[in-house]
């Protein structure tokens, strides 16, 4: 009973569908080879009447199957049906045929299907059988051969004018089972624009007859190519690989191997061979509207009104159809008349990608606003394309156009004039242009001087110049003893060193004798390294006692500097270094480092 109640809650859920009936059946078959052909119904149906099937042998068939499926999401409950009658179909002979409609009832009413056209290939000739089967074993054994799977670059055609669209398409042909693809290196089309055409993703098989053979093939790539230049043209190679699904041939060791086959994936690279286009240049007596366009185009126009009031918006609409290189396509280029006011077209673009190149339309939309009643002419403006079809160069042109503006009450301009003001003159005042000599006293009065002719005016000038050239010369030295990094070491020497050395002397006050030895070292190290321009890595005693008697630094001086360094490297080691002899050692360092500073001269 539940069953009962359930079943029909299905039916009358899916009955608030629109009944359908529909046909499938593969578009590309083999002669020879069964297939398929299916007509699936969404409803319960009564009475299924198939159509006369000519061309074929029916093998099987009609098989019915029936699915029921329901679901609840967020308390609404949906479900589906499916009823499906299936045939089993054999091709009697090659070429295309269709397959008429069939009907079902469905609720009381007959519904029909779509018709079915499918096209019938030979079988493969009887030299190349060897070499398909021998492709499969091949496969087996993982040796996948070029002659069972290659990828042909179709051009659409081979000799064409500069600017006119050529369809690159690369196209995969094999015998084997192909997973998956991808391209590892597309060309860079050098000479070309391209357009890509949009990928949908769901790349789908089917066969052709290649030849002599029968392949499944493929649509790897599609792209538009416009020529730049003319000459002969090369479109580098490409490079594609593919993702093979065979069959493991495996020493079989029981009657579950031979029943279970195995299966693995090869992945196999496809290189593209290189094609050739011949570009023919343009011919000569080019139009001057023409800036490149090459394909068939159409041109159409109108304007939104004839007759308008003062002040009122007016639309001038271009509409340019066709198909080839519309991207070069131009706005039109009108002279209105200087009394309207004309605002930035509008431009939709409605184009896709086609064998042709871009076909679509594109839509120009100027508003203007007349400013002035009268009677006015918009002219007429052209654009011209190259036709490769017909070889010629041919212009669209927009019509003149008749603009009557009212005045503002509505009513006629009092002897309206026809103009499209391309002569437009600055207002004159009549009457005050032409005056009679005056013959009375004249009194004279020097003249205004220009801020240029006066003192001060070039005293703003020589002023920042000689305050420049003051603070050059100043600072010209400092800049240059900056430049030298080695000079800026050295004198910051002191300063970095007594730095280290402040350091040095709060870790006295803590009692910290190991770091204070340590800080006090590389206080001496650095000041002598930066002072004597003597790199970290190479600096020595033997080298800084050389230095220093370079510098004319006395014996004694050098003397106590080295008593100093000794003491630091072995005083942290010393269990009796106490407060007292760390703090004359801080004062040795400070000044035996004035002395050198004053003795070394840099």
């Amino acid at each position: 009973m539940l069953v009962a109640v359930f079943m029909l809650t299905v039916f009358s859920l899916a009955a608030n569908d629109e009944a359908k009936l529909s046909a499938s059946a593969p578009g590309t078959v083999i002669m020879g080879r069964p297939f398929q052909i299916t007509y699936t119904a969404n409803a319960k149906v009564t009475d299924f009447r198939a159509p006369a099937i000519t061309n074929f042998d029916i093998l099987a068939g009609p098989f019915k199957s029936e699915s029921y499926s329901s679901q609840i999401i967020n308390g609404n409950m949906s479900s589906t049906v499916s009823i499906t009658f299936t045939y089993t179909l054999q091709a009697q002979k090659t070429g295309t045929f269709t397959i008429p409609s069939a009907t079902v009832t469905i609720d009381g009413q007959k519904v029909t299907s779509n018709g079915l056209s499918i096209k019938v290939l030979p079988e493969d000739d009887k030299s190349s059988s060897s070499s398909s089967s021998s492709s499969q074993s091949s496969a087996a054994g993982s040796s996948i051969s070029a002659s069972n799977l290659f990828i042909r670059p179709i051009i659409s055609r081979n000799n064409v004018y500069e600017q006119e669209a050529v369809k690159l398409t690369y196209k995969l042909y094999t015998t084997y089972d192909v997973i998956q693809f991808s391209n590892k290196g597309m060309p860079d089309f050098k000479g070309f624009l391209k357009q890509e055409f949009e990928q949908t993703g769901n790349t789908q098989l089917a066969y052709e007859s290649y030849n002599g053979r029968n392949f499944l093939t493929a649509v790897l790539y599609e792209v538009i190519l416009y020529p730049q230049t003319s000459g002969e043209l090369v479109i580098d190679k490409a490079t594609f690989e593919a993702i093979i699904r065979v069959q493991s041939k495996q020493p079989v060791r029981s009657i579950f191997d031979d029943f279970f086959e195995s299966y693995s994936n090869v992945a196999r690279s496809i290189e593209v061979p290189a094609t050739r286009i011949h570009v023919k240049p343009l011919p000569q007596g080019r139009p001057v509207s023409f800036y490149g366009v090459v394909g068939q185009f159409s041109l159409t126009s109108s304007v939104s009104a004839n007759q308008v009031k003062v002040n009122d918006a007016v639309t001038l609409k271009i509409n340019i159809g066709g198909s080839g290189n519309m991207k070069l396509l131009k706005n039109p280029d009108i002279k209105f008349p200087d009394a309207f006011e004309v605002y930035d077209p509008k431009v939709t673009n409605n184009f896709k990608t086609s064998a042709a190149g871009l076909t679509g339309n594109k839509i120009v939309e100027i508003m203007f606003i007349p400013r002035h009643a009268g009677t006015f002419e918009i002219p007429s403006t052209e654009i011209a394309y190259f036709d490769p079809k017909e070889n010629q160069y041919k212009t669209m042109r927009t019509p003149n156009y008749s603009i009557q503006v009212l005045k503002s009450d509505g009513t006629v301009e009092e002897n309206p004039v026809v103009s499209n003001f391309t002569n437009k003159e600055d207002v004159k005042q009549i009457g005050n242009d032409i005056r009679h000599i005056y013959t009375g006293n004249i009194k004279l009065k020097q003249g205004e001087v220009y801020v240029f002719e006066q003192f001060v005016f070039w005293l703003i000038f020589i002023i920042p110049l000689l305050i420049s050239l003051v603070l050059y010369l100043l600072f010209r030295k400092q800049v240059k003893d900056n430049a030298d990094l080695n000079m800026v070491k050295n004198r910051k020497a002191n300063r970095i060193a007594r730095k280290r050395l402040k350091f040095a002397q709060k870790l006295l006050r803590e009692g910290n004798k190991d770091k204070f030895y340590e800080e006090v070292m590389k206080a001496v190290w650095s000041y002598l390294s930066d002072k004597l321009i003597i790199p970290v890595a190479a600096i020595n005693k033997e080298i800084v006692i050389e230095r220093l008697t370079g510098n004319q630094v006395g014996e004694e001086l050098i003397g106590r500097l080295k008593n100093i360094l000794n003491t630091c490297e072995y005083a942290r080691f010393a269990p009796n270094s106490g407060q007292q002899e760390m703090g004359n050692l801080y004062e040795e360092t400070i000044e035996v480092i004035s002395q050198l500073e004053d003795v070394i001269k840099k």
